[in-house]
């Protein structure tokens, strides 16, 4: 049984896909991050970076204690080592796929970040943060794009780098991308979002999370940083 700490953004959901596709049984515990749960000192001894998302593992591979895990990359990474899915075996696929996993980690995911941050939430709109990680997502959707010319996944088959960049794609419109200027990129989204697991998976968001995300002042403060007594 996997107790999964949780909150419907792209990091979440990508565990989510995992779990949902694996077919493994799991607990979802949300952590509200508009009202500060991640701050929450048994959160913290899950998640010492107070993000979500985390996974406690209760009855890990080596059958001792249980294993928490933090940090969405290395919780993929974990569940497809413990499972033995979505993660070749074959050392030049599995090398792949961590690559492309840790781009997401230190591309994608950080600079649609931004991309979110500056034209959504800031509260001042800055014309050169806003036009810069526009262009910077612009730029990695067409690295995408490029690596899904001749292949229907990531690599080859569908695995934790397709789940792990997915959910960064999904709020294309939000980033201001035109997925129609990616077409090798939108037939794998397209394909992706088909999934049953994927359709599962994001049903949790009307179950744990209905409605929009936080934009009042405080969310804001607790989101960003901005609350000194969170910090």
């Amino acid at each position: 049984m996997i107790d999964l700490y949780y909150w419907t953004t792209p990091n979440g959901h990508k565990i989510t896909l995992f779990l949902e596709e694996a077919g493994l049984e799991y607990t979802v515990h949300p952590i509200n991050i508009g009202k500060g749960d991640q701050f929450a000192p048994d959160f913290l001894k899950i998640a010492p970076n107070n993000r979500i998302p985390a996974i406690v593992d209760n009855t890990p591979n080596d059958h001792g204690d249980a294993i928490p895990v933090f940090e969405s990359g290395a919780i993929l990474q974990y569940l497809a080592e413990k499972t033995g899915k979505f993660m070749s075996d074959d050392l030049r696929k599995k090398t792949s796929t961590l690559e492309w996993l840790n781009w997401q980690m230190g591309g994608l995911g950080p600079m649609a970040g931004q991309n979110h941050h500056f034209g959504q939430y800031a509260p001042e709109k800055i014309e050169y943060a806003i036009n810069r990680y526009v262009k910077e997502t612009t730029r990695l959707y067409g690295v995408l794009d490029r690596r899904l010319q001749d292949r229907e996944f990531i690599v080859d088959d569908y695995s934790i780098a397709d789940m792990a960049c997915y959910p960064w794609v999904v709020p294309h419109e939000r980033q201001m991308q035109n997925l129609n200027d990616f077409p090798n990129l939108k037939r794998w989204f397209d394909a992706i979002a088909s999934r049953p697991a994927t359709q599962r998976a994001y049903a949790l968001v009307d179950q744990v999370n209905p409605g929009q995300p936080p934009n009042n002042n405080e969310a804001k403060k607790i989101l960003f940083g901005l609350d000194s007594e969170k910090n």
